[in-house]
């Protein structure tokens, strides 16, 4: 019983170097494929499923704090009315505590920020 060897030299000048090399990348992209599916692509899922709940608990938050922001404004305003000396006191305080909303682009970045440094930096 005889153990086959494989000789590159011998199967370059057999078949010819394009053969041999495209059946080489065959491989590879065949090795990188079944490493992508699985190893790569569990990890993604279960990223993608970890994000999917903090955007949730995020908009859940959002939702809380302009409930309680709501709920400031009026216990404030009550107080104006029973109390009209401290009326301009209160609304500092309403203002001071008024909660910022921004929305984000998909870079992360706030969509009211200035993005003129970076345009100029991609320009050049």
């Amino acid at each position: 019983m005889e153990i086959a060897q494989f000789d590159l030299a011998q199967a370059i000048s057999d078949y010819g170097f394009p053969i041999v090399a495209a059946i080489g990348m065959g491989y590879f992209i065949y090795f990188i494929w079944r490493w992508v599916t699985e190893t790569i692509e569990p990890v993604i899922s279960d990223a993608m499923f970890t994000l999917i709940k903090l955007v949730d608990r995020v908009r859940m938050l959002d939702n809380d704090m302009i409930r309680l922001n709501s709920k400031l404004s009026m216990v404030l305003e009550y107080r104006a009315k029973l109390n009209p000396q401290r009326e301009d006191e209160l609304h500092r305080l309403v203002n001071e505590f008024k909660s910022e909303r921004k929305s984000f682009n998909s870079t992360g970045r706030a969509d009211d920020e200035d993005t003129t440094s970076d345009n100029a930096t991609t320009d050049n």
